[in-house]
């Protein structure tokens, strides 16, 4: 039995807080635990945070990030959600009517005895996430809560005290002072440290981990480093990587253990951004909690990876030369490893490194360090290599690619095949030892 005591946050409307509450019961069973159960207004914390925009005042407080997403990466998000519904295996089906407002369902939750809880959230997320009732009404709260042998009837009179909307505006209120800036939130709390907050129903492996003892801002996690799951496939994997993002460095560093047919796009991200009207560096308009998770996250992934990583001090950086350089080693045909191998050294020059990739002396020495062809850089100058990267890109658009690193697995070029994210290399496994061709 594990001393950590866990915390997770949750707002009926966030559909992937759903699926985490699905698997909470087994990773407190897991760990020999309780799972304690955190309601708060997500809405609340939205405007809490000011969230969905570059700052205060540039977008509407309190809709959230995903009502200002772009059009390819909603559409991913509404793919996404299904495929981890059916990892986890869970029902589920994105209602015609969401988001719906659920503040009176959490008040109702809050006026019933904690006892019941686990009950109750099962049974109004089956409402709105399974089969798609609306929450707001206090019937099919009724009905929902009768049918987990729970009488809502004081629940729904103190639904309407000033007790219970204080009990709500004070959860949501905590969570923000705990950081949080979305849902679901997973705070574990040892008596030795501050609490540590996850972010999202993908972490379950770091959550089990740090409620073990796993301090994951400081050391690397027991055991040693993990490693990307990878298969035997024969599958095409197209990679989509830009040497300027951590992320996509950090993919790459677990790319040879994947699997599949891999095949390189590097693409100008910055390009990418530009066309798809997003901003250019999209952790600066992030809000300020998430943006210190996110840059914590980075620094997680390195360490359960075991790989080096360390915010450079010029960010960001120009990296089309980086990228064509990438381009001019697919087009003399260089062999796959060597394609994987030059973009993870290109990756961590900046990112492991410090060091400039604007700067040709940069390139030329990663090239070297490669055993690469010297004359390449020259090569990335010509204008077949600069028309390749355009239209990498280009066609990267063309595909539902909205960031990097993106996978895509099979030949079609469908956006319903992306995945998006090194912290998705599981599912790009999956996908590819079982997913049908797109």
């Amino acid at each position: 039995m594990v001393a950590a005591k866990i915390e997770l946050w949750f707002d009926f409307s966030c559909p992937y807080a759903y699926l985490a509450s699905r698997r909470a019961p087994a990773l407190a069973a897991e760990l020999g635990t309780d799972i304690a159960w955190r309601p708060m207004l997500l809405g609340g914390v939205f405007r809490g945070i000011v969230a969905g925009g570059a700052g205060p005042g540039t977008k509407p407080a309190g809709d959230g990030p995903m009502a200002h997403l772009s059009p390819e990466k909603a559409r991913y998000n509404a793919r996404d959600m299904h495929r981890w519904a059916a990892r986890f295996d869970a029902p589920f089906a994105i209602p015609a009517a969401h988001p719906m407002r659920t503040v009176r369902a959490l008040r109702v939750l809050l006026g019933l005895d904690e006892r019941e809880w686990p009950r109750a959230i099962a049974a109004i997320y089956a409402a709105y996430w399974v089969r798609g009732d609306d929450v707001t009404r206090d019937d099919v709260l009724a009905g929902a809560l009768r049918g987990a042998g729970i009488d809502p009837t004081a629940a729904l009179a103190r639904a309407d005290s000033d007790a219970i909307k204080d009990e709500l505006r004070r959860r949501t209120d905590d969570a923000i002072a705990l950081g949080i800036f979305g849902a679901p939130a997973w705070v574990i709390r040892h008596a030795d440290r501050p609490p540590t907050l996850l972010w999202g129903q993908d972490r379950m492996a770091w959550v089990a981990a740090v409620a073990r003892g796993w301090d994951l801002d400081r050391a690397p996690p027991p055991g040693g480093p993990h490693v990307a799951a990878g298969v035997a496939s024969d599958r095409a994997l197209h990679v989509y990587v830009d040497a300027g993002s951590p992320f996509s460095y950090l993919a790459t560093t677990q790319l040879a253990r994947l699997g599949g047919r891999v095949v390189m796009h590097p693409i100008a991200l910055g390009a990418l951004f530009r066309d798809l009207g997003t901003a250019n560096v999209p952790l600066f308009d992030f809000v300020p909690a998430k943006r210190r998770y996110i840059e914590l996250d980075m620094q997680r992934w390195a360490r359960w990876w075991g790989v080096p990583l360390a915010m450079p001090a010029k960010f960001p950086q120009r990296t089309l030369t980086a990228q064509r350089l990438s381009l001019v080693a697919r087009a003399r045909g260089a062999p796959v490893d060597a394609q994987i191998a030059l973009a993870r050294a290109l990756g961590a020059a900046m990112w492991a490194d410090g060091r400039d990739l604007e700067d040709d002396a940069t390139l030329a020495s990663v090239l070297a360090a490669q055993q690469l062809p010297a004359d390449w850089l020259a090569a990335t100058r010509e204008p077949a290599i600069k028309e390749l990267l355009a239209r990498e890109t280009a066609d990267a658009r063309a595909a539902g690619v909205f960031g990097v690193p993106s996978f895509r697995v099979g030949d079609a070029a469908t956006g319903d095949a992306l995945i998006w994210g090194q912290d998705r290399l599981d599912l790009v496994a999956h996908a590819l030892a079982t997913e049908p061709a797109p």
